[in-house]
């Protein structure tokens, strides 16, 4: 994997991810991701109009996409036909430039491998990556930037909505219903049947990552530095004792990374 500074300053782009519920945008330039917004990942309408001022301001530069939701990615391609000359998909046009040592390296999630190798860039050293969204990944990458494989588990809302099915006689509840329930430490139970869900759901997704950053730190004999990225990232870490940051663009700066990584690998080509 290529350093930093050896990377050749990258053109602007157009940066979309798109995972199984959300999606989210941004503008790469100079460097950096700037812009950032969240939209349904179905609504490929808001994610055209967020990217278009941003493109008919930088002709000719592309779009970038990585995604686990393959309709919606290219519903939103195509919402921005003849905005952008070129789309170009992370994992299969150009590479994520990250080594794994899992069994098969391509059934591995992009936004994983994104994560993973936009996390190692900051912690520049062992570390493991929390993505909480609709499912909980946590994934460990060793000190030389080897990703190692890690667990997948149901995010709050899956949780939630798996325990309905379950149990019909439970009442609804999302994620955002879940998390709007303020518990306080005076009241450390639930005292209705939403309250007791929500506490459930949540000391479910908090206890699995306490669990297997244990159980990670512990096979690799030191404790790596801990980062959470997702849009569960915050209502469940902000304050956690053991998640260090919490970053909610940690798969743009990753997906940013993998595309200065290319235009660096193009540029070797031409020499």
């Amino acid at each position: 994997m290529p350093n930093d500074a050896d990377l050749t300053p990258a053109p602007p782009a157009a940066l979309l991810v798109v995972g199984n519920t959300r999606a989210r945008t941004a503008s790469f330039a100079s460097g950096n991701v700037h812009h950032s917004a969240s939209h349904a990942a179905s609504d490929s309408a808001s994610i055209a109009e967020a990217l278009t001022p941003f493109l008919d301001d930088h002709h000719g530069a592309p779009l970038l996409i990585a995604s686990v939701n393959q309709p919606a990615a290219k519903a939103a391609a195509t919402a921005l036909e003849g905005r952008v000359e070129q789309v170009a998909y992370a994992g299969s046009d150009f590479a994520i430039p990250l080594n794994t040592t899992v069994t098969q390296p391509k059934r591995v999630g992009i936004d994983r491998l994104l994560c993973c190798l936009a996390a190692f860039k900051m912690a520049e050293q062992a570390c493991i990556v929390i993505d909480a969204g609709t499912a909980i990944t946590v994934d460990f990458i060793d000190g030389e930037g080897t990703h190692h494989g890690g667990a997948i588990a149901p995010g709050v809302g899956a949780m939630l909505a798996g325990l309905r099915a379950a149990a019909p006689a439970l009442p609804e509840l999302t994620s955002a219903e879940a998390f709007a329930i303020n518990q306080s430490e005076s009241h450390p139970w639930g005292e209705d049947t939403e309250p007791a869900m929500a506490l459930g759901a949540k000391a479910s997704a908090v206890g699995l990552v306490h669990t297997l950053v244990d159980r990670f730190a512990l096979a690799y004999g030191g404790y790596p530095r801990v980062i959470a990225t997702g849009g569960d990232a915050l209502p469940l870490f902000e304050n956690d004792e053991i998640v260090e940051h919490v970053v909610p663009d940690l798969q743009l700066a990753g997906l940013a990374r993998a595309y200065e990584a290319m235009i660096d690998a193009e540029d070797d080509a031409l020499d």
